[in-house]
């Protein structure tokens, strides 16, 4: 009998066999399965239950209500959305950031990669992979702070134009609207862009090094040897970071906004994380909050499937999803 047929008859099993051997299974392997119930256990309770907070978005939710109590206003709030100017503003800082760093930051970790799996040099390497991760472990509260005394006028990056003679006097380079995009893109580079190699490094350790022989013998230069065995051996991986990324498009990050925005940079660093918290927990509008946070959840889902559907069909339909 074949495996199609074997499966055919296992579909039709009665649903109490299948329950039985389900049990069957997890108590044999009662060790492995208890190892996962933490995770399944936070996932229900800090990802399921409060999907139902999402029915505020077609209410008009208070703090004097309850989820069941507030009136039901339908689709009043996605309404407003469209109309709402501030919105829309935030929308576009956070995709101009976004592109941005999908531009920029998407390449160079895996620049950074394989540039750090060619140092020969074991302790050069350590020592600078060390460095490349260490922005990681640090808060944006202290990353931010550095860079606000950087960018002030009695700062580094001042001190430094000024000796180049770049610029005549120093001005607060965060206080200009118009270098926000750019600030944000490179500060966040520069604090991920060394954590993003970890997975590209993992990848190129597991290449088989007679493929790098095989191509000395015939001629290639390293650069060839990049190109032709390096980077085909991350495509996978490189298909699955770039998907992330696009789905993430209309994300951004909320605590390097809060940290760098301000009263004069605010129409350029608003961006919807930062919009829908300052509705939510500053003006206290709930239902419009979540409401704009469930219209970006439904479009990012959009991005990630399309992307999927993309990549896939440019590598002969093998999603890596």
């Amino acid at each position: 009998m074949n495996r199609a047929a074997v499966g055919q008859l296992g579909a039709k099993k009665p649903l109490n066999q299948r329950a039985k051997a389900f049990l069957t299974d997890f108590f044999r392997q009662w060790e492995l399965q208890s190892m996962i119930l933490p995770g399944v256990i936070f996932m229900i309770i800090f990802c399921y239950i409060p999907i139902y907070g999402l029915s505020i978005a077609f209410k008009s939710y208070t703090v004097i209500d309850t989820l069941d109590t507030a009136p039901w206003v339908g689709l009043y709030n996605f309404k407003i959305i469209m109309t709402d100017k501030y919105f829309w503003d935030a929308v576009i800082n956070t995709l101009g950031i976004s592109f941005l760093k999908l531009a920029i930051g998407f390449v160079i970790p895996i620049i950074l990669a394989i540039m750090i799996y060619e140092v020969s040099i074991g302790r050069f390497k350590k020592f600078v992979q060390t460095i490349s991760y260490l922005p990681h472990f640090l808060s944006w509260i202290v990353l931010g702070g550095m860079l606000i005394t950087w960018f002030s006028t009695s700062g580094l990056f001042n001190q430094l134009l000024l000796s180049l003679g770049i610029i005549s006097q120093p001005q607060n380079i965060l206080l200009d609207p118009n270098k926000y995009w750019w600030i944000a893109t490179l500060s966040d580079i520069w604090k991920e862009a060394g954590w993003g190699t970890i997975l590209y490094l993992a990848i190129m350790a597991k290449i088989d090094p007679t493929y790098y022989e095989a191509a000395k013998i015939d001629g290639a230069s390293r650069l060839r040897q990049i190109w032709n065995i390096t980077l085909p051996n991350m495509k996978t991986i490189i298909n699955l970071n770039l998907i992330l990324t696009i789905s993430g498009l209309l994300g951004s990050n909320l605590d390097q906004t809060l940290v760098l925005m301000n009263s004069q940079n605010r129409e350029k660093a608003e961006v919807i994380n930062s919009y829908v918290y300052r509705m939510g927990m500053t003006q206290g509008d709930f239902s419009y909050a979540t409401a704009v946070g469930l219209g970006v959840s439904i479009v990012s889902v959009i991005l990630l499937v399309t992307a999927n559907k993309v990549t896939s069909r440019l590598n002969d339909n093998q999603s890596v999803l």
